[in-house]
Parts: C-alpha cells; structure tokens; sequence
C-alpha cells in the first residue's frame, strides 16, 4: 500500500533524516520525495510504500503525528487513494 506523508515546520537541520528513519523503523520505504524551504519553513512530500509496515496504517499515522508534535512539526501521513480523491480536479 502507497501513502503520502507531509511534513511542514520550521527550517532546521536534520528533519529528513529524522522522518525517514520514523518510517525506516516501521518498515516504510520512501519512494519519492520532493522538499523545499519557502523563506524559512520546511516543506516536504514523500511517496512511500507502507506494504511492509509493521503497524496498521492508523497507528503508523498517529506516530508520525505525535513524533511531529514533539518535534515541532506538522507531519501526516494518507493512503494514496484517499490523497488522490481529495486533489482530483
């Protein structure tokens, strides 16, 4: 199963690194990522492939949640699916 994950916060050093071995440490793989930083804030998309997840995706959401919380960022995570229904023009 695919799902989008983004990220939105201040600028700072290390926040790759940082969601990608939250998703590392479930088995999530990234398959794609785009990040810009517009006049200091952090913007990232990923694409990954949450088939080998070792939670169910609601509990892999709220992690990343909370995870974002505490670091004070803004990370979610939706199924393809659901991203694709809800940005289709």
């Amino acid at each position: 199963m695919r799902a989008i994950v983004t990220v939105i916060g201040k600028d700072r050093v290390g926040i790759i690194a940082e969601v990608s071995q939250l998703l590392a440490g479930h088995g999530v793989n990234v398959l794609d990522i785009s990040q810009t930083v517009l006049q200091g804030y952090f913007n990232m998309i990923m694409l990954v492939d949450a088939t080998a997840c070792d939670v169910p995706f609601a509990q892999l959401s709220e992690a990343l949640r909370a995870a974002g919380e505490e670091r004070a960022l803004q990370i979610r995570a939706q199924r393809e699916e659901v991203f694709n229904t809800m940005h289709r023009i």
